[in-house]
């Protein structure tokens, strides 16, 4: 006799496992050259290049894109006020805010666009939320765990929060009136990395 509970499909991990089966059946695109399209979703970008401090990470996606370096979402406008049902269909969300993620890459010092692949899945409005935090829950991407603010637009002038972990770690983009980022800070990102990279490789060999 099993004492195994009763299987919730409802539950979160279950969910989100079923989010990423639905993503990983989608296809790895280049970041490079990504294709036209419409619609709003998730997607998922995984690193499979030379960056020695994500040799681990790149490693792993050598033969299969299977452990992404970061989850995001892009929603149609007036999603948040309930506003234009239908332009999750009608407008290409989901191909600008890849595009966005391909030139903030192109920025750095140290990242090649061309080492990037992506996934993505046009998703009916109502759901986006839900599934990009469920993934990021299960797969706990580093730029979603470790190196926020990828997905941060420049600085403007209404913006008093200063330089992301992400644009410290990977230097090179050019913001006004940002200041360099400190050796302290600097260091602690490249623990935080490490430390990471670390877990990860714990986290596969357990598994294998």
């Amino acid at each position: 006799m099993s004492n195994q509970p009763p299987f919730n499909p409802l539950d979160k991990h279950n969910l989100g496992e079923s989010v990423g089966l639905a993503l990983s059946r989608c296809p790895a695109v280049s970041m490079a050259k990504i294709p036209t399209f419409k619609g709003s979703g998730i997607y998922a970008l995984y690193y499979s290049g030379d960056f020695a401090p994500y040799a681990t990470l790149a490693a792993l996606n050598q033969e299969d894109f299977t452990v992404p370096i970061y989850i995001g979402k892009a929603v149609p406008a007036g999603s948040r006020k309930g506003l234009n049902p239908k332009q999750s269909e009608q407008a290409a969300k989901l191909f600008t805010r890849l595009n966005n993620h391909a030139r903030s890459i192109k920025h750095t010092q140290v990242l090649k666009v061309e080492d990037f692949t992506c996934r993505f899945l046009v998703v009916e409005e109502t759901w986006i939320g839900l599934c990009e935090s469920l993934l990021i829950q299960t797969s706990v991407p580093l730029w979603n765990a470790k190196l926020d603010g990828f997905g941060r637009n420049p600085q403007g002038k209404n913006r008093k929060d200063g330089l992301s972990p992400w644009h410290a770690y990977h230097s090179g983009r050019d913001f006004k009136s940002e200041s360099k980022p400190s050796e302290a800070l600097l260091a602690k990102l490249a623990d935080d990395v490490a430390t990471f990279m670390a877990d990860l490789d714990a986290r596969i060999k357990m598994k294998s």
